[in-house]
């Protein structure tokens, strides 16, 4: 497979990594009540920590609405970001700095999670989880890295 279709093929899969997260945050409560129905699967921490999300965000819901504009928004940056990689698509090489922005937000993801994971009260598997994101999306991104450094040493 040549180099340039490698590169390509990580850049779409990260981008439809973004889109699909990005697209279950705007029906967050609806997901959630959706995942109850197997919280008996789930170890059991984990299990009351997503009941009690979904019933806090059934209450906000119901009595403010308007604060799941913010699902929205979050939803939205998602498929701005992956909007992000379609220079790198078009050409690696000379949109390099793209995937080393990205590359720079996943680790930034760590200390967000670390710091405000506690301070809104997330339990201590939850804020590991939201560090996953950051760990298991950077691993595309040093690859295509490489590979981008690759195709440009033979240009």
């Amino acid at each position: 497979m040549k180099l340039i279709t490698k590169i390509r093929l990580l850049i779409l899969f990260f981008m439809a990594a973004l889109i699909v997260s990005g697209a279950t945050a705007m029906p967050a409560e609806t997901g959630l009540h959706w995942l109850m129905q197997y919280k008996d699967m789930m170890p059991q921490k984990a299990g009351d920590w997503l009941q009690t999300c979904y019933l806090a965000l059934v209450d906000t819901n119901a009595k403010y609405p308007f604060l799941a504009y913010g699902y929205d928004w979050l939803a939205f940056a998602h498929f701005v970001i992956a909007l992000s990689f379609i220079g790198p698509y078009r050409n690696p090489v000379k949109n390099a700095w793209i995937i080393d922005w990205q590359i720079i937000c996943c680790i930034a993801v760590l200390p967000l999670a670390i710091i405000a994971g506690p301070i809104r009260q997330i339990p201590i598997f939850h804020i590991l989880i939201d560090c996953c994101f950051g760990l298991f999306g950077i691993v595309p991104l040093l690859i295509c890295r490489n590979l981008i450094k690759k195709l440009a040493s033979q240009s």
